[in-house]
């Protein structure tokens, strides 16, 4: 049971954050302040270019303070927008066509690596300045500038190896803590397995035999611990899915899928097909790929959402949990359609759904189309599934299923 009063200050605390923002509007009116240094730099050429006064050096030195002028603003606007948007405010941009990739999984170690790169940048454009201009430069200047400079390489590269064990060490921090979020423990893969077995629970759909999408190369440590820690029952590969299996299968849809754009664009993805034809196969390795893009991934059963939004709902933290789970920019949910659910546990995905609505992604495995999903969640299923189809691609897989399959030819 929480404290009450501990609880108040912890949010008085994380409502200080707000005072961050000031700050950023401050970095927007500097860079206000470059654009104008921009267009004095560039008027300034043209007179001089105009006037015939401009030699070949001098044309090269402003082009370069002009870059260096660019360069800075660049910075600024990564400072701005995501420093903003890993300290202070998620920034709602969903659905907006020019949302920055790295946005989706920007933190404090990627915003550093990313500002120490630019640092970079900037710093061998002045030094590039220094070259040009070699015969007005101290040898004194130049050496320092050099010096400087490899000064500046060195942090970076130090700082890009050390942010790697860091991520690691964060994703398996959340992989071994025992609640994800204030919500309800993911189930380990014993339990998990313990729990197929119990209920008479058929093993993962896992059609394997021809390769449907190109490989990809082998995570990296921070792929690795996301893997680890998004809870999937097993490693299922795209590359390792039988496309000759399901009579029906779009591969130029699951090559796209594959690429894990549609976390970053906030889309949703559902498998819609009979047991046994790859559904989970599939979302697992969608969930992999999304993981290898720097996406942190939560994996559960129909049946285990239900329980653990439900154990949510009933200690009278719903809305923490959902917020909790923004932390994810990809959650699946397997086997929708296995168990009906009554209406008040139909309510809960339909709260989770409408939470994440153009705000996050969702993949979603069921064994019956969106129009027969008042069977599984009665009333509120039109609204659920109009939410859920509205940015997302369904894929239908058609055919039998390849357990039943190969228990019959083991059987012959």
């Amino acid at each position: 049971m929480r404290n009450p009063t501990t609880t108040t200050l912890g949010y008085a605390l994380f409502a200080t954050r707000w005072l961050q923002a000031p700050l950023y509007f401050g970095l927007v009116a500097a860079q206000g302040v470059y654009v104008y240094k921009f267009f004095k730099e560039l008027w300034t050429l043209i007179l001089m270019c105009v006037s015939g006064h401009a030699t070949e050096t001098y044309v090269m030195l402003a082009v370069l303070k002009l870059v260096d002028v660019v360069m800075i603003a660049n910075l600024l606007i990564m400072v701005i927008v995501g420093g903003y948007e890993t300290f202070v405010s998620r920034i709602g941009l969903q659905g907006h066509r020019d949302q920055p990739e790295w946005l989706s999984h920007v933190n404090s170690n990627v915003l550093k690596v990313k500002l120490a790169t630019a640092i970079v940048g900037i710093s061998s454009v002045h030094l590039l300045q220094m070259f040009v201009d070699v015969h007005h430069t101290s040898r004194h200047a130049l050496l320092w500038g050099t010096v400087i400079h490899m000064a500046f390489i060195f942090s970076a590269a130090i700082l890009a190896y050390m942010s790697g064990p860091m991520a690691a060490h964060g994703d398996r921090g959340h992989a071994e803590r025992p609640q994800a979020g204030p919500g309800r423990t993911t189930p380990p893969q014993a339990e998990r397995d313990h729990g197929d077995q119990r209920h008479g629970k058929p093993e993962q759909e896992e059609p394997s035999a021809t390769p449907a999408v190109p490989r990809q190369p082998g995570p990296d440590a921070d792929a690795e611990a996301r893997i680890r820690a998004a809870g999937f029952p097993a490693r299922k590969l795209l590359e390792d899915f039988d496309q000759q299996h399901p009579r029906g299968f779009d591969r130029e849809t699951a090559a796209r899928l594959g690429k894990a754009e549609f976390v970053a664009a906030r889309r949703n993805v559902v498998l819609v097909g009979p047991p046994g034809t790859g559904k989970t196969h599939l979302a697992i390795g969608f969930g992999m790929r999304a993981c290898q893009a720097g996406h942190r991934v939560l994996f559960a059963t129909a049946a285990e959402w239900a329980a653990r939004l439900s154990d949510a709902r009933a200690a009278g933290r719903l809305d923490a949990e959902l917020a909790a789970l923004d932390e994810y920019p990809l959650l699946i949910v397997d086997e929708v359609g296995y168990t009906p659910f009554d209406a008040a546990t139909a309510g809960l995905f339909f709260r989770l759904v409408a939470h994440r609505y153009e705000r996050a992604s969702l993949i979603v495995t069921a064994d019956r189309p969106l129009g027969r999903w008042d069977e599984v969640f009665g009333a509120s299923a039109p609204a659920l599934a109009d939410r859920l189809a509205h940015h997302a691609d369904v894929m239908r897989l058609d055919g039998d299923s390849y357990r039943t399959r190969r228990a019959t030819s083991w059987g012959d």
